[in-house]
């Protein structure tokens, strides 16, 4: 999934050869906006670098430039926090910056632990307001065997064990397949 721009998020806007519209850094802002010349707030917050500027082209393009050539780059995310929890070493809420891996985040809480039974790794996400989870296998991640899927902020990140509660466990053990997000 293409990574959805937040407050505070530093953006390259560039509108081709239009230097007074072009801007190294701009930060979104509390409300979710930027400012530009001419147009106004424009809505980052929840959107994608290329809706982002294709809407600034629409805006542009209906009152003041011909055909414009805009490009949106998101050059450094705010902090965003994941949260990595069971076997691990130190389990807690970490700042992330930028993208970063299932992997990245286990490492961040200082790896798994002995006791860990790294082919159920589960991954809570919030999807359009839903409750959701996934199961990954970190064994076969670390082997090349699967892919290193990207966390996202507020995802929960849980190594399971043996001691891992029951009501996760059910809902674990019911999930239909590995790496698919299901609602629960």
């Amino acid at each position: 999934a293409e990574y959805r721009i937040g407050v505070g998020d530093k953006l390259d806007v560039r509108v081709f050869q239009v230097e007074d519209l072009s801007f190294e850094e701009l930060v979104v802002d509390t409300s979710g906006n930027i400012n530009m010349p001419l147009i106004g707030a424009v809505q980052g917050a929840g959107r994608t670098a290329s809706e982002m500027a294709s809407d600034i082209a629409g805006r542009l393009a209906a009152r003041f430039l011909r055909d414009p050539q805009v490009t949106v780059t998101v050059k450094e995310a705010a902090n965003q926090k994941i949260t990595v929890d069971g076997a691990v070493t130190k389990p807690g809420v970490y700042e992330m910056r930028g993208s970063t891996s299932l992997l990245q985040a286990v490492a961040m809480a200082e790896g798994p632990t002995r006791v860990a039974d790294l082919t159920k790794v589960a991954v809570f996400r919030s999807i359009d307001g839903r409750r959701s989870v996934a199961l990954f296998d970190l064994s076969a991640i670390r082997q090349g065997r699967a892919s290193d899927p990207q966390v996202l902020g507020d995802d929960v990140i849980v190594v399971d064990t043996s001691r891992l509660n029951s009501a996760l466990r059910e809902i674990v053990g019911a999930l239909p397949a590995f790496a698919a997000f299901a609602y629960f």
